[in-house]
């Protein structure tokens, strides 16, 4: 299977790291079809994986102040992308995220399933929701939505290095994703050509004060900081908008045969390896 890549950011190159030769990796920005068409011809890959998007710079209240950049790279270019791909007849694995879901879902157990209906407040979640209403309506085309990234590679966009680094945390509980198992079930979903919405998140639930704990544990038993609640992440000027929090059920994996480690199993283990990660720096 020969997979083409785009997107050259953090996600990109560690899928790439992982899949080896397996992988091409494009840095080409696509913003139209025929650049989009381009880079398929060039490559002639088996299947295409969309790792591209605008998450903001230092974090998601930045795409509140530049929304046509933001629109640009979480809904037009997954749309241009989508349509070179549906002409070559090529499948399209697109990264999406959990932050379409704000609070409770409507089931009993609170958990959001791949065809609800998102409920998006900023604009970073409104225009990842935007491409799945779109991608979600075409055939060979398959969208895994991630949430909260944890890898155990220290990395600034890794939530393990961004909580450690905060004075004040909010004690909050959400569904996450370990990038070690996302990987490989990007890879599982590439090689099934699997179609329509997966949550790719790990089994479980994570309390941050959780996280905090182990890497209290396992990295640095001095670290300190002090607990708020998520309104007084606004309130005290820390955050535009509040964070998305919810739990995802993964349901849709499951109908194609794919499993991920529950929640507690992988964190620590994250945990463990990030420590080693550390103590080789």
């Amino acid at each position: 299977m020969k997979i083409l890549i785009i997107g050259a950011g953090y996600m990109g190159r560690r899928c790439k790291e992982a899949w080896g030769d397996e992988a091409v990796l494009s840095e080409k920005i696509i913003s139209t079809v025929d650049e989009a068409l381009a880079e398929i011809d060039a490559h002639s890959p088996d299947v295409v994986f969309n790792a591209a998007g605008i998450k903001g710079v230092p974090n998601v209240d930045w795409c509140e102040d530049h929304q046509l950049e933001t629109i640009r790279g979480n809904t037009l270019e997954p749309i241009v992308l989508a349509d070179a791909c549906q002409q070559r007849g090529v499948y399209l694995l697109h990264m999406g995220s959990g932050c379409i879901f704000y609070g409770d879902s409507a089931h009993e157990d609170k958990a959001w399933r791949e065809d609800d209906m998102g409920n998006p407040q900023p604009v970073y979640s409104r225009t990842k929701w935007a491409a799945d209403l779109v991608l979600s309506t075409l055939p060979n085309v398959g969208i895994a939505r991630i949430r909260m990234p944890i890898d155990w590679k220290p990395a600034p966009g890794n939530l393990i290095n961004k909580l450690a680094s905060y004075p004040k945390v909010i004690d909050v509980e959400n569904s996450v994703t370990i990038v070690e198992d996302m990987i490989d079930v990007f890879h599982q979903l590439l090689e099934k050509r699997a179609a329509g919405i997966f949550h790719v998140s790990n089994p479980g639930t994570m309390r941050h004060r959780e996280l905090i704990g182990l890497y209290e544990e396992l990295v640095d038993p001095s670290h300190t900081n002090e607990w708020i609640s998520n309104e007084e992440l606004v309130a005290q000027g820390l955050a535009t908008k509040g964070r998305s929090n919810n739990f995802l059920a993964n349901e849709n994996l499951a109908k194609v045969g794919i499993t991920m480690r529950p929640i507690g199993e992988a964190l620590r283990d994250t945990l463990e390896k990030y420590a080693e990660a550390k103590n080789a720096e």
